[in-house]
Parts: C-alpha cells; structure tokens; sequence
C-alpha cells in the first residue's frame, strides 16, 4: 500500500429550486371547474393518473368525484383509503406504491391527486416522494386542519413506534387545491380540532386573526365555515375565507424561508413541544388539533410564571380556546413524568435544544432553552386545575367526516 499517495476529496453543490402553488378555489367539484384536470408543469402525457379518495370523503362525495372526471373522460383509477391517526403507516403507504405501479404511473405526467384530509394526504405525499424517489402529486384538503396546516407544508410522515410521523420527507405537492365548501360535512369537532391549528398561529403572530378568533370562532364552527343562506343570519363569507386565509398566508410566510428546517428554531413549533406524545398516548381520545391547543394554553403557563406572558393575555386565550370548543387541558397533561418524557423527546428532534416557543403578548414569541423540571410540574398543577367536562357533540353519533384525521 502506497501511503503516500495524496487525499483526494470533491465537494459537490447544487440548488434545487422549490415552488409550489396552494389555489383556494369553490366549486372544485362542478364539471365546469378545470381545476382538478391540471397537471402541474403542463400538460401533461398520455397515460392513468391514480385518484386516492379518503373512505369518508368517498362515502359523501365518491359519486360526485366519479361523475366529474367521467364528464371529462379521464382516463383515472381509483384507490379509497382509510383516514384516521391508526392508519397513518408505512404498510398504507406502500399499499399506494402498489397501486401507483399497478395503474404504470409515469415520472412527472400522471401526477396522483389525493382527495381527503390530512392523515391520506401524508400517506400519499410520503409514496410520491419515494415512488421512482420522487414524483409530483396533487392534494385536496377535505377537512379544516389539513387546509389551513397540511396544505402549506413540505412534510409528508407516517407514525412509527409510537411517535408521530417518525418517518416522512420533505417533498411538497405542486399544487394544493382548497375548497371550503367540504367544511359543510365535517363534524363540529373535527372542526373544532382544525380550528387548533389556526389559534396557534393567530397566537405566535397574527393578533387580527386572534380576534376574529374571539368575535366569531364559535359561530364559524357552528355554520361550518359556510356562507349564510340568502336574508339568513350567521357569519359572512368574507370572514370564513379571511380566517382560512389568514392562516394559510401565516404559515406560508414562516415555512418559507426555512423549508427544509435547517433552522430548528421554529415559531410555527408553538402548540408542538409536548403534545406529539400526549396526544399518541392518548389515542383515540385526542384529535391533533386538540393536543396543540392543549400544548399552547401549557406553554403559555410556563410564559405567564416566567413573566412573559401578562396574566390577563392568558385568561383571554384560555377563553377564546373554551369558546371555540377547545379543552384547555387533559388529565396526561397533569403527568409531570409524561411531559418531561414528551420535552426530552422533543429536544433530540431539535438536536440537543429546547427550542421552546415562548407568548410575549398575543401575536408575539421569544424562544426559551432553560425550561426546568420544576416549571413544568408547576405548568402540570396549574393544568389539573383547568380540568373541565368537556361535552362534544351529544346527540347522537358522530357525522362521517370529510377526511377524518389530520
């Protein structure tokens, strides 16, 4: 062996440029909308495009999904996947890759389109971005969480070993595709729940939005963010759609320029320290949306003890959480021993840091790296104090969702 021979090493640098488009259209069912025909990049090949459908989104909508790309004759293939948290695994991903192989879909032409909420979409985002590793799709967000939360994301991720979305990708749809008219058959809780999403990000920075939170979160859940009948009282469309815009353009506006989380100090982690575990160890109890509002009244605790957070900006959010319907808390959020888990795990995602987003004022964060075991079993006292019964919708069983899950 020649020990004298000089190392030898290359650096390789490339770019890769990101651009994806999130359309809020109506009617995206109405054979006159073009919208669900459009393949991303152009127009796209000869060739089957797989249609996923969400079970609970085939059950109220399968026919008119049908008849719509039978209008135009598509040439399309169906698969109907279950939603739910339990279902979001790796064996219903590959279960898509089957399908995708089965149907001879294409690298870029035959883009899959995925109609259902958020659980569906990250199964299928997850198979796209490995299927020929890496091909475009389109989604549809059906329920109010996954259009205000999953649409702006570049993450797929499915549930392993007990931790939420332990495995996933970065790779987002070209185009996003939101219609708020498939917020009529979403249940008030599975509304409640998107509604989650969207009181986490008017707290961490967008105070107009906080207030339409406060003025009319309750009456948009209960007229599920439809437009009110001709001479009919109720919330006027234009809030629905600055509320589910708001949170959108919010979103957008932090993931952008920190994608790929390169930056593990994240504002829009707000509502996500410690509710990813408590809310897979309390599967099927919590919805996400739920847990993540849970987490900010938690973390707003910790903010208000510290002097963060005025007393009377934490009664208010604890107010407007109650008035949308939001539990405050959750007996496993009173296990000290649980939450410390849950941070623990939290800090090895954020290698080797707490990164905990920290209320200053409603619409305003700081990050803390110092959070102690004492302040959290204080945080836990206080959260066993805002225990209540907590009654969802009584009368009766649950409508089928339009996308259940995420």
């Amino acid at each position: 062996m020649n020990l004298s021979t000089p190392r030898q090493s290359w650096l390789v640098e490339s770019q890769l440029p990101v651009a994806y488009e999130i359309v809020v259209t109506h009617g995206l069912l109405s054979p006159d909308n073009p919208e669900l025909l459009t393949v991303p990049g152009g127009e796209g090949g000869g060739g089957t495009r797989l249609v996923v459908v969400d079970d609970a989104v085939d059950v109220l909508y399968g026919e008119r999904v049908r008849a719509y790309f039978d209008h135009h004759r598509a040439d399309v293939e169906y698969l109907v996947l279950p939603g739910g948290e339990g279902n979001k695994t790796i064996e219903r991903v590959l279960e898509v890759v089957d399908k995708l192989n089965e149907v001879g879909t294409s690298r870029l032409s035959t883009p899959p389109l995925v109609i259902g909420g958020g659980v569906v979409a990250d199964v299928v985002g997850l198979a796209a971005s490995l299927y020929r590793r890496g091909i475009p799709f389109v989604r549809v967000p059906t329920t109010l969480l996954s259009q205000v939360d999953v649409s702006v994301a570049a993450k797929t991720g499915v549930n392993y070993g007990g931790y939420r979305n332990r495995l996933g990708s970065y790779s987002p749809p070209p185009r996003t595709l939101i219609d708020r008219t498939f917020l009529a058959t979403v249940p008030a809780r599975e509304l409640r729940g998107g509604m989650g999403e969207i009181f986490k990000m008017a707290l961490i920075k967008d105070r107009r939005l906080f207030e339409l939170l406060e003025e009319y979160g309750a009456e948009l859940v209960h007229t599920r963010f439809q437009d009110p009948e001709p001479d009919g009282a109720g919330v006027p469309g234009a809030v629905a759609d600055e509320v589910i815009g708001r949170a959108i353009a919010g979103m957008a506006e932090e993931l952008e320029p920190n994608l790929w989380e390169k930056d593990l100090q994240r504002s829009v982690d707000y509502g996500h320290s410690f509710s990813p575990l408590v809310e897979m160890r309390a599967l099927p109890e919590l919805l996400h949306g739920e847990a993540v509002a849970m987490d900010c009244v938690f973390s707003a605790i910790i903010a208000e003890r510290r002097g963060l957070l005025a007393t009377a900006d934490l009664e208010r959010l604890v107010s407007v959480a109650r008035r949308i319907g939001l539990p405050p808390s959750h007996p496993l959020f009173t296990d000290a021993g649980l939450v410390l888990e849950a941070l623990a795990d939290t800090v090895r995602h954020r290698d080797g840091r707490q990164n905990l987003p920290m209320l200053t004022a409603i619409g305003e964060v700081c990050f803390l790296n110092d959070v102690s075991e004492p302040e959290i079993g204080q945080a836990c006292l206080r959260m066993g104090e805002l225990l209540e019964t907590h009654t969802t919708d009584a009368a009766g069983p649950a409508p089928v969702v339009a996308g259940s899950g995420r």
